[in-house]
């Protein structure tokens, strides 16, 4: 039988899924709901922890599979339950912490850990790290707390420079430690284990369901849409990848397709060529 449609679609959420006002437009709703009926598999593939999720899955019609972190993290939101992890460990942390203080002397760090549970702070910051976005919860510690123990990633913050910026400053002094990447041009990057991408992620969860033995046909298997540096190996992945009309420059160029923005439903504007 000859496949009329994609099996696995993966999006990003902030500055993708969502609109400028974290709500998931009306139209990203609907096909997201057809697409689960018919049966392919739909994935959220996100920078953000899994502690930010809830807002996000709670206005869906599905409670999807969830790449977290960067990749870091694979989480089944309907039921809480974490699938995989892959930690940075602390012998990594005190080398990259070794190289910011060169290279961006003055930079503020945080980390986002796996919790054991609600007691467990999830996101520590040093004394500082000022942070690109409100987050009210988060628990102060001293700098080499921050890296006592291994971490879902490890963040870096310079206000006022620009993420690219921070990336091309440790440019050959951090890759064999870690993967480095940015969600936001507001001068903050985000370290996680070496391999430990969205794309990484996403195989996994491919090799495990029929995406991966998928008969070859003119439709894609997998469908993913992003709009920062830290979806650049996600839609590189895919079969068909979709950058934002929003996204940076450099998203769009590795990308199959440019859609509209994330405030024009440019997921559904694609979906809806399979699921009408």
């Amino acid at each position: 039988m000859t496949r009329s449609r994609p099996l696995l679609v993966a999006t990003d959420i902030d500055g993708t899924l969502i609109d400028r006002n974290e709500r998931v437009p009306d139209a990203n709703r609907a096909v997201i709901a057809e697409l689960v009926a018919d049966g392919a598999i739909f994935v959220l593939a996100t920078g953000r922890p899994p502690r930010w999720l809830s807002q996000v899955v709670d206005q869906l019609p599905v409670a999807p599979l969830a790449v977290c972190a960067n990749g870091a993290v694979v989480m089944d939101t309907a039921s809480g339950e974490f699938l995989s992890s892959r930690l940075l460990e602390a012998e990594a942390l005190a080398a990259i912490d070794e190289v910011l203080r060169d290279r961006l002397p003055g930079s503020g760090i945080a980390a986002e850990r796996l919790g054991a549970d609600a007691a467990d702070h999830q996101f520590v910051a040093s004394p500082d790290y000022e942070h690109a976005w409100i987050q009210p919860e988060h628990l102060e510690v001293g700098h080499s707390e921050v890296l006592a123990r291994p971490v879902l990633k490890l963040l870096a913050r310079v206000p006022g420079m620009p993420s690219a910026d921070m990336v091309d400053a440790l440019r050959g002094e951090v890759q064999h430690l870690a993967d480095v990447t940015y969600s936001t041009t507001n001068g903050l990057i985000e370290f996680a284990a070496r391999g430990v991408t969205k794309a990484s992620a996403l195989a996994g969860l491919a090799a495990a369901t029929a995406a991966s033995s998928a008969v070859p046909s003119a439709v894609p298997v997998t469908v993913a849409f992003g709009d920062m540096p830290n979806d650049l190996e996600m839609l590189r992945w895919a079969d068909h990848g979709v950058a934002m009309g929003n996204a940076i420059a450099s998203v769009h160029a590795v990308a199959d397709e440019v859609t509209l923005t994330n405030d024009e439903a440019g997921l559904a504007h694609v979906l809806r060529r399979w699921w009408t």
